[in-house]
């Protein structure tokens, strides 16, 4: 299949499936904990860009992987996220709430970041820029596949409960086929700048989770809701960068940061949850307890 067809749908239904977890409930919550939500929002939109920014400049990436770092970390979180969280003590309440709050303003800070990036960078070419009708594409392409998957679930709960299981599986698959593609089509950048992306990478994300998990922690922020937090805040929406570069943006270069980090982003979040988990010191029964999914919907 041709990889220009194939990343929009594969976007559209991860999207999709995504939209089908969330309720309006999921962001009614954030009155119920918002201190957890701000600081993650924080440090996941203004924090996290602000580190990985100084990091490319550092590594002195070429310009269009730079631009293709910062997309990756403009990103929202994905749902391996929510997953990881359920099985290490984590908030899975809190982490779908934020994912469907990230999962909206990613329309606004996804075209910011990106450019501001190119703007800095400067790759070249007016081809590349995130004008306002690109803008639009990539608004339409994060927030309608959510939005019909949160009206499928309102008024037909039981097909989207049947479908859930199966969607999150296609889902994993078309993720996986996306990155396998963006490495094969780009096989020269991947030999070129492995390396360093890898190292990269694997800093950027170490980085978020430790963010994710001691600055809401450093706030008074239970242990759970801090382990979800450093999840959402460190696992991005691969798909969602990886369109955008090379869709919207027209350039593939740009997307091999991102595949790079989808894979990485993976095994040091399984790692760190289990760490958090083991390490730090029990206080749940002195804290608040996780409101369990599905308890307010």
């Amino acid at each position: 299949m041709n990889p220009a067809i194939m990343m929009p749908i594969a976007l559209a239904v991860i999207m999709f499936g995504l939209g089908m977890s969330l309720t309006i409930a999921d962001f009614r919550r954030v009155a119920r904990y918002p201190k957890a939500v701000i600081i993650s929002l924080v440090c996941q939109i203004l924090v996290l860009p602000a580190i990985t920014f100084g990091l490319v400049i550092l590594f002195q990436l070429p310009p269009l992987l730079a631009v293709g770092m910062m997309l990756i970390v403009a990103a929202p979180g994905g749902a391996i996220a929510n997953v990881l969280s359920h099985l290490f003590g984590g908030d899975v309440a809190l982490n779908i709430t934020l994912t469907a709050i990230n999962s909206l303003t990613a329309i606004v800070t996804i075209p910011l970041i990106v450019n501001l990036s190119l703007a800095f960078f400067d790759p070249g070419g007016s081809q590349i820029g995130l004008q306002t009708q690109k803008a639009l594409e990539v608004a339409a392409m994060v927030a309608l596949p959510v939005i019909a998957g949160m009206l499928v679930r309102r008024f037909w709960p039981r097909f989207s409960q049947i479908m859930e299981k199966p969607v999150r599986i296609a889902s994993m698959i078309l993720l996986a086929l996306v990155i396998i593609a963006t490495a094969l089509a780009n096989l020269g950048v991947f030999a070129a700048s492995f390396l360093p992306l890898f190292a990269l990478a694997i800093l950027v994300c170490v980085l978020s989770l430790l963010v994710g998990f001691f600055v809401p922690r450093m706030f008074g922020v239970n242990q759970a809701q801090s382990i979800s937090s450093a999840l959402e805040i460190g696992l991005h929406n691969g798909a969602v960068a990886l369109v955008i570069a090379q869709t919207v943006l027209g350039s593939p270069e740009m997307a091999v940061p991102a595949a790079i980090y989808s894979t990485v982003a993976i095994l040091l979040g399984f790692v760190a949850a289990l760490i958090f988990r083991l390490v730090t010191r029990r206080s749940d029964g002195a804290e608040a307890a996780p409101v369990p999914v599905g308890a307010d919907r």
